[in-house]
């Protein structure tokens, strides 16, 4: 577990927004002193590697969330052409094998600025009625631990993982195998459409490196004020520790 504090913040924003100006025109009410950011498919889409590059030269950490799932060489490259943005971490779907995680790891490795890489095990929205309808075996905690396992074989840096398998997960894997945490919510929050959720005192307590925070700081009236509401939450955690 890295330690808390300012030079490491522990909250990645969601900007899970259709269009880049409304984007960025949240981002100027964020410190980067205090979280990271997320772009995913929808705002990569609309915004470009220009987007990226813009948070990145503002002094953002930039986890690119585009979950690459393709032949291993395909990968590869889009996780070196990821890592010439600048990012500070970037994924690959863990379903797409061993082989594709190690063709990724390689190619980032080759760069001059290195990101995080992580891989997705089981999306946050999936119960075990969803994990069963595509085939899978097991439970959605039995599929996250299987592919959390070989991601780790295969080199990568940690894995997207619900909070309620983050504490088998730590103990599996151990302290440096790093385990980022969506489906976030404040007491009281909304769930939206996540299905599997957790606070963020318990997830920091549970073992989580990096929560995913979305819709409780972006549809805030004051989002410096709910990301430091969440800052305190995470406080009382590594206080505790």
């Amino acid at each position: 577990m890295l330690e808390n504090g300012l030079n490491d913040p522990r909250i990645v924003v969601a900007l899970d927004y259709a269009d880049a100006a409304e984007a960025l025109e949240l981002v100027e009410e964020l410190d980067p002193a205090y979280c990271r950011l997320k772009v995913g498919k929808e705002l990569f889409t609309r915004g470009g590697p220009a987007l990226v590059e813009r948070l990145v030269n503002d002094d953002f950490d930039v986890f690119l969330d585009l979950k690459f799932h393709d032949i291993p060489n395909t990968v590869a490259q889009a996780c070196a052409a990821a890592a010439d943005l600048g990012v500070w971490m970037v994924n690959v779907h863990a379903l797409g094998g061993r082989r594709m995680m190690e063709a990724a790891r390689e190619a980032v490795e080759r760069v001059a600025y290195r990101p995080l890489l992580i891989g997705v095990t089981i999306l946050t929205s999936m119960d075990e009625n969803d994990v069963r309808e595509i085939g899978l075996t097991g439970t959605p905690h039995d599929n996250v631990l299987r592919l959390a396992e070989l991601a780790q074989r295969s080199g990568l840096d940690g894995v997207v993982c619900s909070s309620q398998e983050v504490l088998d997960l730590r103990q599996a894997m151990g302290k440096s195998f790093g385990l980022v945490t969506p489906g976030i919510r404040p007491r009281g929050a909304q769930a939206n459409d996540q299905k599997r959720i957790m606070t963020p005192y318990d997830a920091i307590r549970s073992g989580s490196d990096y929560l995913v925070v979305g819709r409780p700081i972006t549809m805030a009236d004051d989002p410096m004020r709910a990301l430091l509401e969440i800052q305190a939450e995470i406080d009382v955690a590594f206080g505790e520790g």
